[in-house]
Parts: structure tokens; sequence; C-alpha cells
């Protein structure tokens, strides 16, 4: 059975720090992109960011560009997160996902429909 757990949320003020993790279990990942999305209350799921199947490929959105930085250790089936100087807009419950479609080596999709499965998410408030 496929299992993404995403770990790491919490409670932080602005200007603080957050390193996210999502531990894959049930397959190995490391052929596959995977990416991180977050949903703020009465809002739809967006794109945070994405990471190619070796990490040698990262994709932001430009609300977290500069300030978040994806990573994975495909030893440990796990993926990163690190969120910098956050702000109360950061406010979402955070999900992660892999892809299990190929479109070139340098694949890391932005668009949540790319993504075969999901975590159930991990909740993070930035309070001002």
């Amino acid at each position: 059975q496929v299992q993404l757990v995403e770990s790491g949320g919490g409670l932080v003020q602005a200007g603080g720090s957050l390193r996210l993790s999502c531990a894959a279990s049930g397959r190995t990942f490391a052929s596959f992109a995977m990416g991180w999305f977050r949903q703020a209350p009465g809002k739809e799921r967006e794109f945070v960011a994405a990471i190619n199947w070796n990490g040698g490929t990262t994709s932001y959105a430009d609300p977290v560009k500069g300030r978040y930085t994806i990573s994975r250790d495909n030893a440990k089936n796990t993926m990163y997160l690190q969120m910098g100087s956050l702000k109360p807009e950061d406010t979402a419950v955070y999900f992660c996902a892999v892809s299990l479609r190929y479109d070139g080596p340098k694949y890391a999709p932005n668009t949540a429909n790319e993504y075969t499965y999901w975590g159930q998410g991990t909740q993070v408030t930035v309070s001002s």
C-alpha cells in the first residue's frame, strides 16, 4: 500500500522557518517527480514546488521563490521543503505528492492533475 506522510508543520512566527518532510512507503519513488502543494482556508489547492527524480531540476511558485527550498533523499524515500522568511499568507495545509508520469529526465510538474499519490497534509500556521 502506497503511503505518503507529511510531518514538520506547526505554528511559527512571521519571519521564522520550518522544514517539512514527506516520507514515502509501499514502494520506491526514486525514479519519479515529487511536489508540494498547499491549500489555505477558502482557497483552491495551489502549487508550491516540484523536484525531478534525481533532484537536478526544481521549480517554484512565484510567491515562494527565494524563500523555500525543495530537496529529496532517494535513499530514504523522503522529500523535504525548507521554508524560510515565512509570512502569514503562507498559512495553509501543505500536501506532498508523487507523479507516476514521465516526460523526460527533467520532469517536475506544477499542476495537481499530473500527480498520482497524495499525502494527508500537514498544517502550517504563521502568526503575525
